[in-house]
């Protein structure tokens, strides 16, 4: 099989797990609605960039001296699935902003597996027209090929 070095090599109407998610050699992030990408996303602005890193701060200093930790983009969190927690069994990989762990086991080297304690997902007024709003069926799903 040939690397995944550009966007337009995926199939939009493809079904996409973590393991192949890690094989992707583009760097555009994408989104994924039930493990199907959506569409390449923007780099975040400066406001927003600005805005995060200050939450991050102060987070970072109201969680000093507990257990838990805060983690910024680009941080692959991959939720697990009752069917196991193999990069094959994984179909949802988030990108959120922030988010904070206090079960410190969910951390390895590429992110944390399982549902953090906290997550913070912004958008932008140009971008939210456009993003589907989640659902209880669908929520909102986000990767970045090659990021760490």
């Amino acid at each position: 099989m040939q690397p995944i070095t550009q966007l337009a090599q995926l199939d939009p109407n493809g079904s996409y797990t973590y393991a192949d998610y890690l094989t992707w050699e583009f760097a555009e992030c994408v989104e994924l609605i039930k493990s199907k990408v959506l569409r390449p996303m923007s780099a975040p602005t400066f406001r927003h960039q600005q805005y995060s890193t200050n939450l991050v701060i102060e987070i970072g200093r109201f969680l000093k001296g507990k257990p838990c930790r805060v983690y910024a983009a680009t941080f692959d969190v991959r939720l697990t699935r009752s069917d196991g927690n193999g990069d094959f069994q994984i179909k949802t990989v988030v990108q959120p902003d922030i988010c904070v762990v206090c079960d410190l086991a969910k951390i390895d080297a590429r992110g944390c597996v399982g549902a953090p304690d906290w997550i913070k997902k912004s958008s932008r007024p140009a971008t939210r027209a456009t993003t589907p709003k989640p659902s209880s069926t669908s929520t909102r799903k986000t990767a970045c090929a090659n990021t760490g």
